[in-house]
């Protein structure tokens, strides 16, 4: 059938060709009746041949008609009967197709016909769109899922390919759960709290100690290694490393029961290698985690995340370090350093109160008599200690005060910077001055936060001194001074008055050093009297710290209060309130809520019952146990303290568990 059409037209158009040349010759040479008649017979052909075009070309529209049809019942067929799940969806994510396959395994016999995706399968489509492919989980299933857009006239379509990836993704778990882990343990303050011990109280805490490692370590197919009397090398997978942390390393509550001496509670910190890819690695992260966690004081786990840090525990206080060992050899290197630098340049933290220029100051007095010429980079119009600066300039030199752009453009490459009472990059006076420094050295006594500074050549970090003060009367008692020299009184009296501004006049954060270096303050000349002063305030301060206080409210007991009033010195008044609120009866802790432009702050104080802190850093601050603020940019007074309450809601809430663990 298929042939006949083209001999048919062939032999048409042959007798065409030769009745047109036989009509031509007698038309114009012989017989012009026989020519008419071959016209005519022209004519007929040429209609049989118009006809037999139209007939046949018809008749093959229809075949590919036909053979059209039949390509797309057999491209149906094929997507219906593919082994891998299939589905379109039209441009309000609604289903209007899908195979047989998709049916079974997602769909599970339902029908779907105009039913919404989101109802069914749990996928970012915005993703999907973006990237051309998306992973999902469904009825147990791993599936990835690619995208196609198909557009026909004005209507859209997304076909669907699921391609079931459950075997990869159990295989990728089962490596992920069995992938190792390093873990460093060690009892904090070991050797100073086993100095008085007798043996048989050494030897019993360290058999308990043992089986307390012992019982952590059951269940889990990691092991451990005693390294040291105070320090333990553990490897766990991630699979049981999952249910430690779920179970928010108990065996920091079940620590604290045992007691060396029948006095000293024991506890642990804890740094955790996850997410390292080798063994070393994991070990190295471990350590930086240890750090972090003694740097916060010790008692809990630390644990490095994408984000940052993850801790847990932390509820008890820093032990104080009787050893002076580790003071007197960072003097002695700081003094190297400071001899070997042209100048000292020394800043503290934004919005400098007594403690922060007080060890300024101290620093610079101790410089100065060791020949160096020493500035002091504060912001006068942002500072909580402007007496104490105007007091020191007085009898000092007008030279060792000036501004963050007059040392930023004064520091050379071989000056020294010495940062005080901070260890955070985004409280520093000034970013620019740290940034052109090329040698730093940092002396702070606040707990360890994320982004600490950590190109110094000396980190001088004791979370569990009083002060910045305090540790830098400890440093200049061990610099090497000419035979009868000592820091002038002014530099003492500032000295004196940060430790007692952190104390609280000798009352919070006190140990046997804090006294001894206030001894040794006393003993340069510093006057208590003079020092006292420096702590005085207005009529007009005390009466807005009053009515802060007034205006508390008793919450989960703790104050809050509210400063809704403007004033030039309530920095310094809110936490003199939040102080002044530790006196009322059944008062754990006190917070009081103030602005300052569209930043709101929040100063936090605690007697130790509350650890202010981990409350404070709920909101992206920080601090100490019992001292702590933060700042929060662009919300209200009444958000700031929704936002309190739910944080000590959540610390009451972890602070419950830990009580009914122990």
């Amino acid at each position: 059938m298929k042939n006949k059409f083209p001999v048919v037209f062939a032999l048409t158009l042959a007798a065409l060709l030769l009745d047109c040349a036989f009509t031509s010759v007698m038309l114009f040479r012989y017989n012009k009746a026989c020519g008419i008649a071959g016209l005519i017979a022209s004519a007929l052909l040429i209609t049989a041949l118009i006809l037999l075009v139209v007939f046949y070309g018809k008749n093959s529209l229809r075949r590919i008609s036909r053979m059209n049809a039949h390509l797309e019942t057999s491209a149906a067929q094929y997507m219906n009967s593919l082994p891998a799940p299939v589905a379109v969806i039209n441009s309000k994510n609604e289903f209007v197709w899908y195979n047989q396959i998709f049916a079974e395994t997602i769909s599970l016999g339902s029908d779907l016909y105009g039913l919404e995706l989101e109802g069914f399968v749990k996928i970012d489509l915005e993703a999907l769109e973006k990237e051309g492919h998306a992973d999902c989980q469904i009825n147990g299933s791993h599936y990835t899922v690619y995208s196609e857009t198909f557009k026909e006239n004005d209507l859209s379509f997304l076909i669907l390919y699921f391609s079931d990836q459950t075997l990869y993704f159990n295989l990728k778990k089962e490596k992920d759960d069995n992938h190792p882990n390093v873990l460093i343990l060690t009892i904090d303050n070991y050797d100073e709290i086993m100095q008085n011990a007798k043996e048989s109280e050494k030897a019993q805490a360290s058999v308990e100690t043992e089986k307390l490692i012992e019982k952590f370590m059951n269940g889990t197919d990691g092991f451990i290694k005693k390294t040291s009397t105070n320090m333990f090398f553990a490897v766990i997978d991630n699979y049981h490393l999952d249910k430690i942390i779920s179970d928010k390393f108990n065996i920091l509550d079940a620590a604290r029961n045992i007691r060396i001496a029948s006095k000293y509670p024991l506890t642990f910190s804890i740094g955790v290698g996850r997410g390292a890819e080798t063994l070393s690695e994991s070990e190295e992260i471990a350590r930086q985690c240890l750090d972090m966690a003694l740097g916060r004081g010790g008692d809990q786990a630390v644990m490095k995340t994408d984000g940052g840090y993850r801790f847990f525990g932390g509820v008890s206080n820093g032990v104080e370090k009787k050893s002076r060992a580790k003071t007197r050899i960072i003097a002695n290197a700081l003094q190297d350093i400071i001899l070997n630098s042209s100048k000292v340049f020394i800043m503290g933290h934004r919005f400098g109160d007594l403690d922060s220029v007080g060890a300024s100051c101290g620093i610079a007095g101790a410089v100065r008599l060791l020949g160096k010429e020493a500035h002091i980079a504060v912001n006068r119009q942002k500072n909580l200690a402007s007496h104490l600066i105007d007091i020191v300039e007085e009898q000092t030199d007008k030279e060792l005060f000036v501004s963050p752009a007059e040392a930023e453009a004064a520091i050379g490459p071989s000056d020294l910077l010495v940062i005080v009472d901070t260890h955070n990059k985004d409280y520093i006076e000034s970013f620019e001055l740290y940034s052109k420094a090329k040698q730093v050295v940092v002396i702070d006594h606040h707990r360890k936060t994320i982004n600490f500074i950590d190109n110094a050549v000396i980190f001088h970090h004791e979370p569990y001194a009083s002060s910045a003060c305090e540790m830098v009367t400890e440093l200049i008692q061990y610099f090497r001074y000419n035979a009868d020299e000592h820091i002038d009184s002014c530099y003492a009296e500032a000295l004196l008055s940060g430790i007692m501004l952190d104390t609280k006049s000798f009352v919070m954060r006190t140990g046997i050093r804090t006294f001894e270096a206030a001894a040794y303050l006393k003993k340069l000349g510093a006057d208590t009297v003079a020092v006292k002063l420096l702590f005085s305030s207005s009529f007009d301060s005390y009466r807005q710290k009053t009515q802060i206080v007034a205006s508390a409210e008793l919450y989960n007991k703790c104050a809050i209060a509210s400063a809704d009033f403007k004033s030039d010195d309530i920095r310094l008044v809110a936490p003199q309130a939040a102080d002044e609120l530790l006196n009322i009866t059944d008062v754990d802790a006190s917070f009081v809520i103030y602005k300052t432009g569209n930043t709101t702050n929040i100063s936090g104080r605690s007697l130790g019952a509350v650890n202010v802190q981990v409350i404070m850093e709920e909101l992206g601050g920080g601090g100490h146990q019992t001292m702590a603020a933060t700042q929060i940019e662009n919300i209200s007074i009444q958000e700031a303290k929704e936002r309190l309450m739910k944080a000590i809601d959540k610390r009451s809430v972890e602070m419950t568990d830990i009580k009914q663990s122990i």
